[in-house]
């Protein structure tokens, strides 16, 4: 790729915010000297590359490349029998470190994903984990060895440090005995690495010795005392010893590198590729880029694309495709509108798909493969070639004419300005049909109708154009691709006060064909601005209408969802009422057939507790019927001695009295005449002949209980609700015994009891009239009831 559209484009400016994205120096050094490769396979490479280091951050997080060093020629240097310093042979060990780290990075979870293209590279990475711990160690920092690098630097320094005690033992003999008056500071220190004390000038005398310095006044010599030169030799004699130990150990440490210097340098290499393409994925999420598709025809469809040099907050996206209805596209509109950003959104972002980076634009984004792309943009005007700004961009459109081919891509900004417009505007269609003439895809920039025109006449070619709101006069950005662009100069100039005469002037002197034209296209752009609005009121309806059939949907889904759940409630409770109800009806009916034929007071009795836990049930069983279970029967379908049933208790019996104007009949079961009104009453179902040994068990029964039954309840001592629940009983059985009238002692207590049942008397349909008991009668604690 030329280096002059790199720059034209600003590629570089990319090229730098990768570079900051990586580690390594020769990470940043590669990520500056990145371009489009010459082959489609290589550029998927790359893309298929960048993907799956995304999809690795994703899951795993960024790896840290901050540890590796550039180590290249210390390691080759000790194939010359070269000895690393200590910095050289720590740079190493942390780039080991860092190869075994990526390395574990890189494997996490290799036998349960499957590989992707960066496996490789992380399986052949080789930490050398053992020439690591040496190094480690043997070397504390830059400055500072190990004692324990080798038995014999541990020696040395332990027989170094018993020789500076020695010293400083005699030394301080000297300071605290009779030459403590001759020092201008009873102290040890040191000078050229040899034991010294800091003797006044004036007694230099008085202490026999070699003077090493003085201070800067010279009143103070450092003074060797005469006893310590040998224990001073001593010393230096070991540092010797020491320095050459430590050159030792440095070698045996250079040659372990040596031995292993093959295998670091493949380790740097994937270090470094690595390094190079988690900062493309770094990049992409940066920019919040995605992967386009790759096309080997030259063919780009690009959807919501955008500058990545513009601020995201600011940049407008845009939709652009070229090279299949159409393979050359021809930009107008005004100035500053966004025709220039256009093109090098264009070619900015095709160099950097065919370089293996992601692009800011939505995924379905597709690029086609260039092998070469030429831009003519900016004023490159040259003082020193004497060049004006038209000789320039024609020089240099001169040399993308010569070298472009069917599989170029090529990009002019303002096409044939900067001369006579006639002869501009000639030249520029000229050229642009050299182009498509040879299929080579093209887009260019300009302000002349012809163009325009030309654009619009010939197949193959396409107007586009850069909205702008004459309103606001500000430019939206938005490219419009089959609509030709106005510069709006008239509408303009008339918004920032030019005088109305002149303008309508300019408008006169203007051609009458360009005129009408600018009037087609300016009727065209507002039927395109209507159209417009149109869809965007459409979308949004229809988004509205989506949004709430689904809100509809879900609402309908819960209803559902709730009603199965009441039903299968229901139906489970249902199932469990009749199942005590059949329980309870059993052991009812074994009563009876054991003490039907028992004339037995107590017997009666049980029977008749059964009966109304019986009749409970069939009450809790009603309460959960399903809606629209409904009973009754039409006042003109009874007759006399129709056979019914009475849904509320559940007996059968025949018709006696044809039911008055609110429905009210009699209905004869057994002994007992029932009032019943005709919403309570059903057609009785034909049931099979009961034995004449049952239907007089039954009848015995019934006629034991009309005749056992008490006309007194006593309800003192129970609460409010047991009180209530037991007269309720008994009323009903009273009732169905045809009694005239009942007492209820109740007490008199606090008056809440009688207060209570004097409450549920009035709403019971089958009591006449109530009144508080008479002296003789109970007085205030009995209630007596008349039935009707």
């Amino acid at each position: 790729m030329n280096r002059q559209v790199i720059e034209r484009l600003e590629f570089n400016k990319i090229l730098d915010r990768l570079a900051a994205c990586a580690a390594s120096r020769e990470a940043k050094k590669k990520c500056l000297e990145t371009c489009p490769p010459g082959s489609v396979e290589e550029t998927e490479n790359r893309l298929r590359e960048t993907s799956d280091a995304v999809e690795r951050v994703f899951t795993d997080g960024q790896p840290a490349f901050g540890s590796v060093r550039d180590i290249r020629r210390s390691v080759v240097s000790t194939g010359q029998e070269y000895v690393l310093s200590t910095a050289e042979l720590m740079d190493i060990a942390s780039t080991l470190e860092a190869a075994e780290a990526i390395h574990s990075y890189g494997m996490k979870d290799r036998f349960t994903e499957a590989p992707d293209s960066l496996s490789d590279m992380f399986e052949c990475l080789a930490p050398l984990t053992g020439l690591t711990r040496e190094i480690r160690r043997c070397i504390i920092s830059e400055e500072e060895i190990a004692d324990d690098a080798s038995p014999s630097l541990k020696s040395i320094r332990r027989s170094i440090r018993i020789s500076q005690d020695r010293i400083r033992s005699e030394l301080n003999s000297m300071i605290q005995g009779s030459h403590q008056s001759y020092l201008m500071e009873p102290v040890i220190t040191q000078r050229a690495g040899r034991f010294v004390l800091p003797v006044k000038a004036e007694y230099k005398n008085q202490v026999p010795g070699m003077v090493h310095d003085s201070s800067s006044t010279g009143s103070t010599l450092f003074i060797e005392p005469a006893a310590a030169v040998k224990l001073n030799n001593d010393i230096r004699e070991l540092r010797l010893k020491e320095r050459e130990e430590i050159r030792i150990i440095l070698q045996r440490l250079s040659a372990d590198v040596a031995e292993h210097a093959e295998q670091i340098l493949a380790d740097m290499d994937i270090l470094v590729e690595l390094d190079y393409i988690f900062a493309r994925a770094k990049l992409a999420l940066d920019m919040k880029a995605f992967r386009p598709r790759l096309s080997a025809d030259p063919v780009l469809t690009l959807h919501d694309a955008r500058h990545p040099l513009i601020d995201p907050k600011k940049v407008v996206p845009i939709n652009i495709r070229l090279g299949d209805d159409y393979d050359q596209l021809i930009i107008t509109g005004p100035n500053t509108g966004g025709k220039t950003v256009t093109l090098k959104t264009v070619g900015l972002l095709e160099l950097m798909g065919l370089s293996g980076l992601f692009i800011p634009a939505s995924e379905g984004s597709s690029l086609g493969f260039f092998t070469e792309i030429y831009a003519d943009i900016g004023d490159e005007q040259s003082i020193e070639q004497s060049l004006s700004t038209f000789s320039s961009h024609m020089a240099n459109i001169v040399e993308i004419l010569k070298k472009c081919t069917r599989q170029s891509l090529c990009l002019f900004d303002e096409l044939g300005a900067g001369t006579d417009p006639e002869e501009g505007a000639a030249l520029a269609m000229s050229i642009l049909n050299f182009l498509h003439v040879r299929q080579i895809r093209s887009m260019a920039t300009t302000h002349y109708s012809e163009l325009k025109i030309y654009a619009m006449t010939t197949p193959g070619i396409e107007n586009a154009s850069c909205e702008f709101n004459v309103d606001t006069l500000s430019p939206t950005y938005h490219l419009l691709i089959g609509i030709p662009g106005k510069s709006n100069a008239f509408a303009i100039s008339r918004k920032l006060g030019l005088p109305e005469y002149v303008i309508e002037e300019a408008e006169r002197r203007m051609d009458e064909s360009d005129k009408e034209f600018d009037n087609v296209v300016g009727r065209l752009d507002s039927a395109r601005q209507e159209l417009e609005k149109l869809r965007s009121d459409a979308d949004r309806e229809r988004k509205e209408t989506s949004r709430l059939r689904d809100e509809l949907d879900k609402a309908h889904e819960k209803l559902s969802r709730e009603h199965d759940r009441i039903i299968e409630k229901a139906k489970k409770e249902a199932t469990d009422i009749l199942a005590d109800a059949k329980l309870q009806a059993d052991a009812v009916l074994r009563d009876i057939n054991k003490y039907g034929k028992v004339a037995d007071h107590e017997a009666v009795k049980k029977l008749e507790a059964g009966r109304a836990m019986l009749r409970r049930g069939m009450e809790r069983q009603e309460a959960v019927e399903k809606p629209g279970q409904i009973s009754g029967m039409d006042i003109n379908d009874i007759s006399l001695g129709m056979e019914v049933e009475i849904v509320s208790s559940g007996f059968k019996g025949s018709v006696t009295t044809l039911p008055d104007s609110k429905g009210n009949l009699s209905v004869q079961c057994g002994i007992i005449n029932y009032k019943a009104n005709v919403s309570d009453l059903i057609p009785a179902e034909p049931s099979e002949k009961s034995s004449k040994k049952e239907k007089g068990v039954q009848r015995k029964a019934n006629l034991s209980h009309a005749q056992t039954i008490s006309t007194e309840i006593n309800i003192i001592g129970c609460t409010v609700d047991e009180g209530l629940a037991k007269m309720a009983d008994y009323l009903d059985d009273a009732y169905m015994s045809h009694l005239t009238e009942v007492r209820i002692v109740h007490g008199k207590g606090t008056g809440k009891l009688r207060e209570a049942v004097q409450r549920e008397l009035k709403k019971i349909k089958y009591i006449k009239s109530f009144r508080t008991g008479e002296y003789g009668e109970g007085d205030a604690g009995v209630t007596i009831a008349v039935f009707r």
